[in-house]
């Protein structure tokens, strides 16, 4: 007796959804994606148990290492450079476009005003390499404001009352330093700013 020979069917499957669900989720990773720039240096926040998150948008944010070195960034490339223009108007210090551009994609900016321009001539990857030893000075000039200060209120003249200060020391970062800091904010009648930790769970106690 012959055998029954079965007909045999070719699976086929339609790819076509899938790939347009991964399409839609690689568009809306790509749009909802916050690009965090290379930071002037590495710090570890200390740890809390405070839910408060840092607004987004509209920021200043003071970058303090473990050495007390302080380095200021704003939000936005645009803020950041405009940040650049007033301060380098307002020390007599002349930047070119190139040093603007290198300026306006750096995360921070941590140097005495005297060496704003050999820092900005740095290539791009060398800039934090080139300004991680040195810092914003606190000291008063000539018996006014620091140029921590300036930096401040220079941020605070181009975007508004609205902008927010946002301090993000390391862990191991001398309190003297902070409190400096502090007393300099509040000697300009800033006393309102963030303080960035990292979130500390129960299971961490």
């Amino acid at each position: 007796m012959g055998k029954v020979k079965i007909k045999k069917s070719d699976v086929w499957i339609d790819m076509t959804p899938m790939s347009d669900v991964m399409v839609l989720l690689l568009t809306f990773f790509m749009m909802t994606s916050t690009f965090v720039k290379n930071e002037a240096v590495k710090v570890v926040t200390p740890m809390s148990v405070s839910e408060i998150k840092v607004p987004e948008n509209n920021v200043m944010t003071l970058l303090v290492d473990k050495q007390g070195r302080i380095f200021a960034g704003m939000d936005t490339p645009a803020k950041q450079q405009t940040l650049l223009e007033d301060m380098a108007a307002k020390y007599g210090v002349s930047l070119s476009q190139e040093a603007l551009e290198v300026g306006r994609a750096s995360a921070n900016i941590g140097v005495a005003m005297k060496d704003l321009v050999l820092l900005l001539s740095q290539p791009a990857e060398k800039v934090n390499e080139f300004q991680q030893t040195r810092g914003i000075p606190t000291d008063s000039v000539e018996g006014g404001m620091s140029e921590f200060q300036d930096w401040v209120a220079a941020a605070y003249e181009a975007n508004g009352e609205d902008m927010k200060l946002a301090i993000k020391a390391d862990q191991g970062t001398p309190y003297k330093v902070i409190k400096k800091m502090m007393s300099e904010l509040q000697d300009m009648n800033r006393n309102r700013y963030f303080l960035i930790t990292s979130y500390k769970t129960n299971s961490e106690d």
